[in-house]
């Protein structure tokens, strides 16, 4: 998830001022004692903000440590995280929990499922995880539903509030059930992420995850994850195809998501152009090209055919935290080429960040340099979704 912060002045509050020199304590320890002294104390402060429902507190100071000469902001950043997503035992025999998420990459032709997971998919997801993912003696928690990025928790208080009844019902080896008709609407996308999120239980000091255990391996965690869970997932996702991720805990998992997702969108575009255009991908050409805000915000590839200049498709690249903003044109250009198209137009002009005035949809670069919509010929519009991501 990207943290596009624009400076501003922010109103200095008590709690704001102990968030800062906590945060920039840590950021200046020179040792894992102390180290653990500041994190103690910045997370109760954190624990508390949460607490309250107190997220401006928490965002007013992320931006004003946002490009400070420290790690200060890495750190307050990192605990926010950590804190929202996370219980520590509170005592011996306590028990740690931790949020996590498995993310699974699809696209399709036809609307991408989310909502309620049956009872027999719920039973068979919480074998699997236990089996391959799991450590021995930790307990589980499984939200009933999968979740779009639409119906993810918005804001650290909201993920915390997820987090805090995941753990209860975690402790006592219960699933969570959710009201899927009180979260937001999904969407429509060619390609999307969903979902699964649950909790981890482990007594306090114990392993919760396999790979932690003497004998785990997190690669062969994820190998059989990625096969036996991928088995219970699937039928949720019915004529989708499927990438499935690491199960991470909850910001790890939705960042590691949106960075893979990126190429998994432009695979998927070029495999539902063939598909629908009934030409190979040779037979394709994409347009990449950078737009601006008040500062570089994404890429958007426009897809023509070959000796076309219609654009019949568009994906946005979004830029995340810590991207080298020279490399991604190439990351880009190396998908494409991968993915069988052979035909890639790199412009470095600055387009402004645009939107189609009627339906709302990004507008993607053609071969001429010009910001246009996408649009399917007319005798294929009927495979398209009603959005393009």
């Amino acid at each position: 998830m990207k943290r596009n912060r624009h400076p501003r002045r922010a109103r200095q509050t008590p709690d704001s001022d102990l968030l800062v020199r906590l945060a920039t304590g840590l950021s200046q320890s020179s040792n894992r004692i102390e180290d653990a002294w500041w994190e103690a104390r910045l997370a109760a402060h954190i624990d508390r903000l949460l607490e309250d429902k107190n997220e401006e507190a928490l965002i007013a100071v992320l931006d004003q440590l946002y490009g400070a000469e420290s790690r200060a902001y890495d750190e307050l950043a990192d605990m926010v995280e950590s804190c929202a997503e996370s219980r520590r035992g509170a005592e011996p025999g306590g028990f740690d929990v931790v949020m996590f998420a498995a993310p699974v990459l699809a696209w399709s032709r036809f609307q991408i499922p989310s909502g309620p997971i049956p009872a027999p998919q719920v039973d068979a997801l919480r074998v699997q995880l236990q089996a391959h993912v799991l450590a021995g003696e930790a307990r589980l928690a499984l939200a009933e539903v999968l979740f779009s990025p639409d119906q993810l928790p918005q804001n650290y208080v909201d993920t915390a509030q997820l987090a805090a009844k995941l753990a209860k019902a975690a402790i006592h080896g219960r699933n969570l059930r959710i009201d899927a008709d009180q979260l937001a609407e999904t969407m429509s996308f060619l390609s999307d992420t969903r979902y699964l999120i649950g909790a981890v239980a482990a007594p306090r000091d114990k392993p919760m995850f396999r790979w932690q255990e003497a004998d785990g391996d997190g690669a062969e965690a994820f190998r059989q994850w990625a096969k036996q869970g991928g088995d219970a997932l699937r039928p949720l996702l019915p004529a989708c195809a499927l990438e499935f991720m690491p199960v991470l805990a909850f910001h790890a998992a939705v960042r590691d998501a949106d960075r893979a997702s990126r190429p998994w969108s432009l695979r998927s575009a070029v495999a539902f152009l063939q598909t629908v255009l009934t030409q190979p991908a040779t037979e394709l050409r994409a347009v990449v090209a950078p737009f601006h805000d008040r500062q570089l915000e994404e890429y958007r590839v426009g897809f023509t055919l070959r000796n076309a200049s219609d654009v019949v498709h568009g994906v946005v690249w979004p830029l995340l935290d810590n991207e080298d903003e020279q490399d991604i044109p190439a990351q880009i250009e190396a998908t494409l080429r991968e993915a069988g198209v052979p035909n890639v137009m790199l412009l470095d002009q600055r387009f402004p960040v645009e939107f189609c005035d009627d339906c709302g949809a990004p507008l993607y670069p053609n071969p001429e340099g010009e910001p246009v919509h996408a649009e399917l010929p007319e005798e294929q519009t009927e495979a398209a979704p009603r959005h393009l991501h």
